[in-house]
């Protein structure tokens, strides 16, 4: 998570749906904007979200009328993406988890904020051959907004973590300049290693005898002697037949894709050799993988904690956008 002093959004109010843990809710409330409504279904996830942020989320969002909904600047949505990912089914619209795209628009053209921000796989842009993507954007500009959007990689943003995602900024028509832009972010080197944790009693370790390390990743080395990192996840090794779950990585490159779903020794976080030991990520890890505090409350189940933080949104990347949003003159329409 960045510090933000240059941007302001003080005074804008904004809604959290599919609010999970509040990735959003801190990268809003960073910039000092205000939370007035949040929606989550999921219970552990709920009661996370009332933890960290002393709200307590309301449910199931199909069953909230618009008219329920308190005025709002910014709608935020990181809305479930399981119906559109290539590791499901990918069925979009015909999953009831595509179909909560309709509760995002049935608001925000009842309410007519300011600006839509919403957070999906990198896939939807290409589900059913991009028929389903580009309904999304007719339906948004029928309801008076520009769209813009842009495919971010979590680890061009200083968190070490391979994690591409499709970022929309729906901008109402009376106030979008044109100016807007979503950043790239930048290839400024960061290793996984620098986000582990230091514990005097070691994190758990897998312990087994198809364990194959093949190959010892060597860091190049710059004329002034410091180690290039490459800015990308180096696999190592593997467990087993090596399928997803079972790859081992290096440290000094970046983590795989946090998931909440998904099989195998390192299910959720993928393995790692750290220390001369493979094991998979700390909780903590992942919640610094995603850009969130250190004061961030962790669930006391581990298997909450990974489906939590696969669920989540990266905070960093929501942040560099928000700094682009804020220079809007959201304060004055």
């Amino acid at each position: 998570m960045l510090e933000i002093k240059e941007q302001s959004l003080t005074g804008i109010k904004f809604i959290d749906l599919f609010a999970g843990i509040g990735g959003f809710h801190y990268a809003l409330k960073s910039f000092g904007a205000e939370c007035v409504f949040t929606s989550e279904w999921e219970e552990h996830a709920s009661t996370n979200y009332l933890l960290n942020h002393h709200a307590q989320p309301t449910g199931d969002i199909t069953k909230i009328s618009e008219c329920a909904i308190p005025p709002h600047d910014m709608l935020c949505a990181g809305f479930p993406c399981q119906a559109f990912s290539v590791s499901g089914k990918q069925k979009g619209f015909e999953d009831a988890r595509g179909s909560l795209f309709f509760d995002i628009l049935r608001i925000a053209q009842f309410h007519q904020p300011k600006v839509l921000f919403l957070e999906n796989v990198a896939h939807l842009l290409h589900h059913q051959n991009g028929e389903t993507f580009e309904f999304i954007l007719s339906t948004l500009k029928k309801i008076n907004y520009n769209i813009h959007y842009k495919i971010l990689n979590t680890g061009d943003f200083k968190l070490p973590q391979h994690r591409k995602r499709l970022y929309i900024v729906a901008i109402r028509k009376d106030i979008d300049d044109s100016n807007f832009t979503i950043p790239q972010g930048n290839s400024q080197c960061v290793a996984l290693n620098s986000l582990l944790e230091k514990r005097h009693k070691p994190l758990p370790s897998i312990t087994r005898n198809d364990i194959l390390i093949y190959k010892n990743y060597h860091p190049e080395i710059s004329l002034d002697g410091k180690e290039i990192l490459p800015n990308r996840p180096i696999q190592i090794g593997k467990v087993n037949k090596g399928c997803q779950g079972e790859r081992i990585y290096h440290p000094l490159g970046h983590a795989i894709t946090l998931s909440a779903y998904g099989g195998g020794v390192g299910a959720k976080t993928g393995l790692y050799l750290i220390g001369g030991k493979v094991r998979k990520l700390s909780p903590r890890e992942c919640a610094r993988l995603q850009g969130f505090p250190e004061y961030h409350i962790l669930p006391s189940s581990s298997n909450q904690a990974y489906k939590q933080f696969g669920n989540s949104v990266s905070i960093n990347v929501l942040q560099h956008i928000l700094f682009n949003i804020a220079k809007l003159s959201l304060r004055k329409i």
